[in-house]
């Protein structure tokens, strides 16, 4: 089974606000694969499905961001994931907006998220899914740029932005990891169409 992870805060306070990326994702994974995120439990909201065969748990823990990682393990726990199938979804100031990449274990970067969740399970070997919401223009501070909502022109590119999400994460779970890196990590997400096609520029 896949355990499939997107980070966020609940409360519609936050919907659309940058840090929310892992939980829209989650969101359109759950749409475009008919997999209800409707189950409470384990501090979190959850559903279970599949993407082509293989079994998926479809989670967005509500314990707020900095304490993701209790949630996480606890799922961890009661499901017995393998580290290598717990793929975590989350935003990213790093990258540019609209930009995603694609990795499998390393550090936090600072993300208070993944600190939770390497804290909790004691091992960093888990996928990553980095959304990139880019980093504030003036001098506001991340915390406070991260809790934003996005502006007019980034909410109008956040649907096919989610839609590769939702692509990338179908080909890590079907193909690998590798797969999708070698395909996601080469190119901006603006060039990398349905179904994980490669667009020309």
């Amino acid at each position: 089974m896949k355990l499939i992870i997107g980070l966020g805060n609940p409360g519609l306070k936050y919907q659309i606000t940058r840090h929310n990326c892992g939980f829209l994702a989650v969101d359109e994974i759950a749409a475009r694969h008919n997999i209800p995120v409707q189950l409470k439990g384990f501090d979190a909201c959850y559903g279970k499905g599949r993407i082509g065969d293989i079994p998926i748990l479809l989670v967005k823990p509500m314990t707020f961001m900095n304490i993701s990682g209790s949630a996480v393990k606890k799922i961890v726990d009661y499901f017995k994931i393998d580290i290598h199938d717990l793929i975590v979804v989350h935003d990213d100031v790093d990258l540019p907006f609209g930009t995603i990449r694609l990795k499998a274990g390393g550090g936090h970067a600072g993300h208070k998220g993944l600190i939770s969740i390497i804290d909790n399970l004691v091992n960093p070997e888990f996928i990553r899914v980095r959304i990139g919401i880019g980093r504030p223009l003036d001098k506001l501070p991340v915390e406070r740029y991260v809790l934003e909502q996005f502006t007019d022109d980034e909410i109008r590119l956040l649907p096919e932005l989610m839609k590769t999400v939702s692509n990338a994460v179908t080909m890590i779970a079907t193909s690998g990891i590798q797969a999708a890196m070698n395909l996601y990590n080469e190119k901006p997400a603006s060039q990398v169409g349905d179904e994980g096609d490669a667009v020309q520029p």
